[in-house]
């Protein structure tokens, strides 16, 4: 389809607490095309008004009816889902901020610069008319030399745990700070606390100095009594307060003085002026500015380049903050190595070096010694003790009081439960050494293993075989069996939905047929003897 011709069919990705509102505006705009989103309650109420839905991200990229989409999925998920849009030929809108990283920011505007694509990020108050009138009042001079700049951003409600109050609320008031100064702040030093999470900040304030000699901080806080989201322009003429919570002064001048005298400054107050400005909804306006700039292939007023710029700000702040409040000059400044993309509690000591992939967790006291290998969205309970040199494969469940020692590998989707044991050496002594005689053990993609279990070293647990609580494996377990007692002894067959199977190796849960094999069952559908017929 060539851009003259798109017709503003715009899918939704992400229809939760602020992704609602985007479907509701591009519905309105009669732009809305799809929403998608994993969770079938998020959906249900574009389906009600005859809206498609999607729980697969991938499969709504392939569909060519959709020309953008519009992204309102957690912050760490930004780039990604971006990148795939940009790739998959789509234009992008994606709500603050633009990435966690402006490496990434940086690669999703040459991706979009690539493929002729919008790149538009969700800096809303730019398209707020109180903020778009302040604008002009200070490029035309109104205000006269702006010499102070400050906002408040507080509230009681809706507290994250994916990202602190600095990347959740301050990207709205940098973006607006730099519109109207026009420039990047050459200092940034920010300071905060962390109350209610651990090395989650609630609260931060945040210091900015300019080139041209204004000086700035920004205030953040979720634990605030009342809302208040208020943004303070001193100039040397007159002073202007924009304050998005009051219903009928958005935007008031306030023409105080400095008087000298006796060589001391003195106040002269004078009443506010309140500033008229257009009732309009900012969302939607914004929304409308993206299908313009999709109809018309013209920049968006917030495109990547001002998001790029606002994360670079951010990253900054971020610094300073992990610092103490050091000031960070942004002039020098060099790319904010990545944080983690998986949670370590506060207790756990994870010994460098180790690759832990995005999404896994590991919990109270756990220890993963050094040269460990874990997947993706793992699930690692406390009191664990890893490795060291141990590989574990993506969405494993670990649970309390397990040791997984050098010699051990699981593949993935494997189950620990609590207190099973591994050992690696078949006859040990506490006086002789015996490291060196490790024997190997492998837990094959799917197993479980239950709680009191012991699995003596140097055998194999076959895929989705299931090792009942407290049994002791002395041996190889085939492919979906299962075995219980001391020794463990094969009593049955399991399927891989964790049911046991009928004696006609069905499953009654899930409707899954299997038969036998050398290393003991297999799914029809996946035999040699089913693929040849």
């Amino acid at each position: 389809m060539r851009h003259d011709e798109v017709n503003n069919r715009v899918a939704v990705i992400g229809a939760g607490h602020w992704g609602k509102n985007l479907v509701r505006n591009f519905a309105d705009l009669g732009a809305l095309a799809a929403v998608c989103d994993p969770d079938p309650r998020a959906c249900a109420a574009a389906a009600s008004l005859g809206i498609p839905t999607y729980s697969s991200f991938s499969d709504l990229l392939r569909d060519p009816a959709i020309d953008a989409v519009a992204i309102a999925t957690p912050a760490a998920s930004h780039y990604s889902i971006a990148k795939e849009a940009l790739q998959a030929k789509k234009d992008v809108f994606v709500e603050k901020p633009l990435a966690l990283e402006s490496s990434e920011g940086q690669e999703l505007i040459k991706l979009a610069a690539k493929h002729e694509q919008i790149l538009m990020v969700g800096h809303i108050l730019q398209y707020h008319a109180a903020v778009l009138k302040l604008k002009s009042l200070v490029d035309g001079g109104e205000l006269g030399k702006i010499q102070y700049v400050y906002s408040n951003r507080l509230n009681i409600g809706k507290i994250r745990s994916e990202e602190n109050i600095l990347w959740s609320f301050a990207p709205h008031d940098i973006s607006v700070i730099l519109l109207l100064l026009g420039e990047m702040p050459t200092e940034v030093s920010a300071h905060g606390g962390s109350y209610l999470q651990s090395r989650v900040a609630d609260v931060t304030l945040t210091s900015f100095s300019f080139a041209r000699g204004v000086k700035g901080h920004i205030f953040v806080s979720w634990l605030h009594p009342f809302k208040e989201q208020m943004l303070v322009v001193v100039g040397d003429k007159k002073m202007a307060v924009f304050d998005d919570v009051s219903q009928d002064r958005k935007l008031v001048l306030y023409p105080h003085r400095i008087d000298w005298i006796e060589r001391l400054p003195v106040a002269r107050k004078a009443e506010g002026e309140i500033v008229p400005v257009e009732a309009t909804e900012p969302l939607k306006e914004e929304c409308a500015h993206f299908l313009e700039c999709i109809r018309t292939r013209r920049t968006p007023r917030t495109d990547g380049g001002e998001g790029l710029r606002v994360l670079q700000v951010l990253e900054a702040c971020q610094r300073s903050l992990d610092q103490r409040g050091a000031p960070v000059n942004l002039a020098n400044l060099k790319p904010r190595a990545p944080e983690p993309h998986y949670f370590v509690h506060e207790t756990a000591i994870i010994d460098p070096p180790c690759e832990i992939g995005p999404g896994s967790k590991i919990w109270h006291f756990t220890h993963v010694l050094k040269n460990c290998r874990i997947g993706k969205n793992c699930n690692i309970g406390q009191n664990v003790v890893i490795g060291p040199e141990v590989v574990i494969g993506a969405g494993c469940k670990i649970q309390n009081n397990v040791s997984v020692y050098q010699g051990v590998t699981l593949e993935d989707y494997v189950f620990c439960g609590p207190s099973m044991v591994f050992t690696n050496v078949y006859n040990p002594r506490a006086h002789i050494r015996r490291m060196d005689e490790v024997r190997p053990t492998l837990v094959k993609t799917g197993a479980s293993i239950g709680a009191n279990a012991t699995i003596v070293c140097g055998n194999t647990i076959g895929r989705y075989a299931f090792v009942g609580a407290g049994a002791v494996v002395t041996r190889d377990v085939p492919d979906y069996a299962l075995v219980v007692g001391n020794p463990a002894r094969r009593v049955g067959w399991m399927c891989a939905c964790g049911s046991k199977l009928t004696p006609d190796l069905d499953c009654e849960a899930c409707g899954e047929q299997y038969e036998k094999m050398e290393s003991g069952l297999a799914p029809l559908n996946e035999s040699p003897r089913s693929a040849a017929q």
